[in-house]
């Protein structure tokens, strides 16, 4: 059974920086075939999408404005996002989430078939 798990959330005052990854298990799929985003969901708000990987090709969400970097590391099947320049509306859980498909990345969160559990950002001013 797929599974995504995510780490490195953190409370921190807002200038700083944090590093999340998000480890697959279980994934029949060549993973580094596999589109992977990062999400967000912060207070009083609905789940957005902030990052996408494929291969060398990324994909970031307007009000990430340089801040934000995704990367992965196929041999150890983790994606990282870090994040610069922390504000307190970056407060908030982010998940990763991967597509069950080869080859396509889009920002549409209903086309993510696999989901982590999310962990905390909580960006202090």
């Amino acid at each position: 059974q797929a599974q995504l798990v995510e780490s490195g959330g953190d409370s921190v005052q807002a200038g700083e920086s944090l590093r999340l990854s998000c480890t697959a298990s279980g994934l029949t799929m060549i993973y580094s075939g596999v589109c992977i985003g990062w999400f967000r969901q912060t207070p009083g708000k609905e789940r957005e999408t902030v990052a996408t990987i494929l291969g060398g090709r990324t994909a970031y969400a307007d009000f990430v404005k340089g801040r934000f970097t995704i990367s992965r590391n196929n041999a150890k099947k983790t994606v990282f996002l870090q994040l610069d320049s922390l504000t307190p509306e970056d407060t908030g859980t982010y998940y990763c989430a991967a597509r069950a498909d080869y080859g396509v990345c889009t920002f549409v969160l209903s086309t993510y078939e696999y989901w982590g559990q999310g962990t905390q950002v909580t960006v202090s001013s």
